[in-house]
C-alpha cells in the first residue's frame, strides 16, 4: 500500500467511524441514560435517509431536508417516549424488545407505503460536489470531508452540554438516580423526553449526511444497528466519549482491514469487541 493510497484510506476510515459515532451516539444516550433497549434506532437512521431523498426531491435543496429532517425528527422522538417509551422504565427488557422490534416493522412499512421498496440515490449539493487537491496524485471529495468536519463539530458539542451545562448535568443526575432527581424538583420526565428526541435527532441526522454518498434502500437501518450496539459496547454503555473512541477504532479496522484482507474484514469488528471485553468487560470508558 503506498502513501496516498494509505492516506486516502486514512481518511475513508476516519469519516465512517465519526458517521458510525453520530449514530450510535444518540443509542448509547438512549441505552446508557434512559436504559432503553431501542432496537428500533437503526429505522430513525433509514428515517433520516428517506427524508434526504423526499426532502431533496421535492425541493432540490439538500439543505432544506436537513432542516425539515431535523425539525421532524426531534417531534417524533419527542412523541415517541411520551407516547411509548416513557411507559417502559419500570418494565422488563423483554417488553422494551418487543416494543421496539414492532417498531421497526412499522417504520418499514410506513417506508413501503410512502416511497416504495426501490434504491434511490441523492444528489449531493453542487457547492460540496468538487474535490480537493491535498497533493499532486491525491485528491479528495469535499463532501466527506464536510461530513467528518460536521461530525466533528457535534462531538464537540455534544460534550460541552453533556459535561459543561445545567441541562448537561441534569442528564448525568438522572442516568444515575431518577427517584432523587425527581424528588428534588427536577422534571425528569421533561428532560427523558428531550434526551430521547436527541437521540432520534442525531441517528437520523447521520442518515440525512450519509444519503449522498450510499445508496437509499429498504432494510438499510438493521445493518447500522447491530455496528452501532457494537460501538456502545465497545465503548461503554452510556460514555459518549467511549462511543467516539470506539467508533473511530471500528472504521480503522473495517477500512483496513477491507483493504488488507477483504474476506475477514467483517470479522475483524468482531474480534476488535472480543479483544476489548477481554481487556476491559465494562468497555473503554465508564459511563458518563
Amino acid at each position: 500500500m503506498d502513501f496516498s493510497t494509505f492516506l486516502i484510506q486514512l481518511l475513508n476510515a476516519l469519516q465512517y467511524g465519526l458517521l458510525l459515532f453520530l449514530v450510535a451516539s444518540g443509542l448509547t444516550l438512549i441505552f446508557g441514560i434512559m436504559g432503553i433497549i431501542n432496537l428500533a434506532h437503526g429505522s430513525f437512521y433509514m428515517m433520516g435517509a428517506y427524508m434526504a431523498f423526499s426532502l431533496t426531491a421535492l425541493s432540490g435543496n439538500l439543505l432544506v431536508a436537513v432542516i425539515v429532517g431535523i425539525a421532524l425528527s426531534a417531534l417524533i422522538g419527542f412523541l415517541l417516549e411520551w407516547g411509548l417509551f416513557s411507559r417502559l422504565y419500570k418494565r422488563d427488557h423483554l417488553d422494551q424488545v418487543l416494543l421496539t422490534y414492532g417498531l421497526i416493522l412499522i417504520f418499514e412499512e410506513l417506508r413501503s407505503l410512502i416511497v416504495g421498496d426501490d434504491v434511490h440515490g441523492v444528489p449531493i449539493p453542487e457547492l460540496l460536489s468538487a474535490s480537493i487537491q491535498l497533493s499532486e496524485t491525491l485528491s479528495y471529495p469535499v463532501y466527506r470531508l464536510f461530513m467528518s468536519g460536521v461530525c466533528i463539530l457535534l462531538a464537540a458539542l455534544m460534550y460541552w452540554l453533556i459535561r459543561y451545562t445545567r441541562l448537561g448535568m441534569m442528564i448525568r443526575a438522572g442516568s444515575s438516580n431518577r427517584e432523587m432527581v425527581q424528588a428534588l424538583g427536577i422534571n425528569i420526565d421533561l428532560i427523558y423526553r428531550i434526551v430521547f428526541g436527541l437521540g432520534v435527532t442525531l441517528a437520523a441526522f447521520a442518515g440525512i449526511l450519509a444519503a449522498p454518498v450510499s445508496s437509499v434502500y429498504p432494510g438499510m437501518g438493521n445493518q447500522v444497528l447491530i455496528i452501532c450496539f457494537v460501538v456502545v459496547v465497545i465503548g461503554g454503555v452510556g460514555s459518549v466519549w467511549g462511543a467516539l473512541v470506539a467508533a473511530l477504532l471500528i472504521g480503522l479496522t473495517d477500512t483496513f482491514g477491507k483493504v488488507i484482507a477483504p474476506d475477514y474484514a467483517g470479522l475483524a469488528v468482531y474480534v476488535l469487541m472480543a479483544a476489548v471485553l477481554l481487556w476491559r468487560p465494562e468497555g473503554i470508558f465508564r459511563r458518563i
